[in-house]
């Protein structure tokens, strides 16, 4: 059933806009690929065995350790340089890197375009402050709209709503996913306390009398690690070291129809949430319960905002996660960042002008926000991810994942969950032991293949965009020979 969503994916993209008769002859060729009939066993000895380094690494690394604040438990190689899907560490061992750098190089590594415009623009202008207006901002923000407009999401229903002259959506750009998130929970903060104002005569947003402030977030989310967003991230292992959070925050569960009217009150200024939990384990948001979410929200004028920092910009084969979604169960705000520059550091707010209006001159700022290089970058990137070809071609690659992830289940009965998590290329095996996922992610690293751990249970799948039929075959390869081996 989930090959088969990817597949109507490919098939509106058509419909939307026609491709070339070569991709019609790509998808149409698919079909006809004859899927394994047994687990690979031909990765089962390792080839990048840890602790094996040269001691010009170990150097290297006890250099690190010395200088270097640990607050990461990273693996004893050290990265050098990447070319596609795949990357080098220093010591001259190649990686498939299945990671794409945590769901952002949508492009690979190296990308000859990227780096084209990156050296281009930063011999005219990187950076110039907010102070000023730059040519690329504005250039990015109206493609980030107008797209949305027609493919769908935000409101727009796609592939019905032709470009607009005038468009009821702005864009904020931040430096990264976090920020942006920051960014949106300040904005419906400030939504909630005109609200509020409005409700009654005599009101005034900044009354210390406003309760219009409460946030309400889920259980398994990941918004960031900044004070604001971490304070949505319920997870025990993020949040307890900085306790006390903000105040006002109340956690729900995911697809909790009966929750939904505790949860979100007339206090509530914000619900966050990703419509497929990237973080937390690829658990992915019921549609009918995004419907009622959305229709509390509308009932107690609260602000919905999606996190698709992770799950958006094509990675489910749709520009955003809820794109192909009845418009009634819409956000208000997206926020986004990951793939937008392809490792650029950038992050973005795009929202409808009836929560955009509440933001005026001095309300929200970002010194290094929305550069000339950042947006330059951006644009070329999301130019390049919105082509019919590329739309179709990773779509077909995230249904191609799809049919081989899901035979790993039935081969591994003991080990996985029935059920393969999410969609698209972003995809999660679970793991009936807890202990399996990170001995699966060391074991997968020793055979050359990088993947991620994802919550407490699952290895999360979340390869480049452009990613080709070989490498799928040769990362789910080795996970079958992993699995074997447990």
């Amino acid at each position: 059933m989930k090959a088969m969503n990817t597949l109507r994916v490919a098939n509106r993209a058509l419909k939307t806009r026609p491709l070339a008769p070569s991709s019609l002859r790509f998808i149409s060729a698919y079909a006809s690929i004859e899927l394994p009939k047994e687990p690979s066993t031909r990765y089962k000895d390792v080839t990048h065995a840890s602790g094996a380094q040269s001691a010009a690494t170990a150097r290297d690394l006890a250099r690190t350790s010395r200088y270097v604040l640990p607050v990461y438990a990273r693996p004893d190689l050290i990265l050098s340089h990447g070319k596609g899907s795949y990357v080098w560490d220093t010591d001259g061992r190649k990686y498939l890197d299945f990671s794409a750098g945590i769901a952002v190089n949508a492009l690979g590594h190296a990308d000859d375009g990227v780096a084209k415009v990156i050296a281009e623009q930063s011999k005219k202008l990187v950076h110039a402050s907010n102070v000023y207006h730059n040519e690329w901002a504005y250039r990015l923000a109206e493609l980030l709209v107008t797209t949305t407009q027609f493919e769908g999401g935000l409101g727009y229903a796609p592939g019905t709503v032709p470009p607009l002259k005038f468009p009821d959506a702005k864009v904020f750009f931040s430096n990264s996913g976090t920020e942006a998130n920051e960014g949106a929970l300040k904005i419906a903060r400030k939504v909630g306390k005109d609200r509020w104002a409005a409700a009654a005569p005599g009101r005034s947003w900044d009354s210390p009398e406003c309760t219009k402030t409460r946030i309400a977030c889920f259980e398994g989310s990941f918004h960031g690690r900044s004070m604001g967003a971490l304070s949505v991230t319920t997870n025990p292992k993020y949040q307890a070291p900085f306790a006390p959070l903000i105040p006002g925050v109340d956690v729900g569960r995911l697809n909790d129809m009966e929750g939904l009217k505790t949860l979100v009150g007339e206090d509530t200024c914000a619900v966050i949430v990703e419509p497929i939990q990237g973080e937390g384990g690829i658990n992915v948001a019921d549609v009918e319960w995004l419907r009622a979410l959305r229709k509390r929200c509308e009932e107690v004028g609260a602000v919905l905002i999606y996190d698709e920092i992770q799950c958006g910009l094509f990675r489910t084969g749709t520009l955003w996660a809820h794109s192909e979604y009845p418009v009634d169960c819409h956000p208000d705000i997206v926020t986004m960042a990951k793939p937008l520059a392809n490792g650029f550091p950038i992050g973005a707010v795009m929202l409808r002008d009836t929560v955009a209006q509440t933001m005026t001159a001095g309300t929200h700022g970002t010194t290094f926000g929305g550069s000339p290089l950042a947006c330059a970058v951006g644009h070329h990137v999301f130019s390049r991810l919105t082509s019919r070809r590329f739309i179709a071609d990773s779509a077909e690659m995230g249904q191609y994942l799809t049919a081989r992830v899901n035979q790993l289940p039935k081969w591994f009965p003991n080990i996985l969950h029935s059920n393969i998590r999410g969609r698209g290329l972003i995809l999660g095996l679970g793991f009936k032991n807890h202990e399996h996922p990170g001995r699966v992610f060391e074991m997968a690293r020793e055979r050359g293949v990088l993947v991620l751990t994802a919550g407490k249970d699952a290895i999360r799948l979340v390869p480049s965009l452009n990613v080709g039929m070989d490498e799928v075959d040769l990362a789910v390869d080795v996970l079958e020979s992993c699995l074997g081996a447990l």
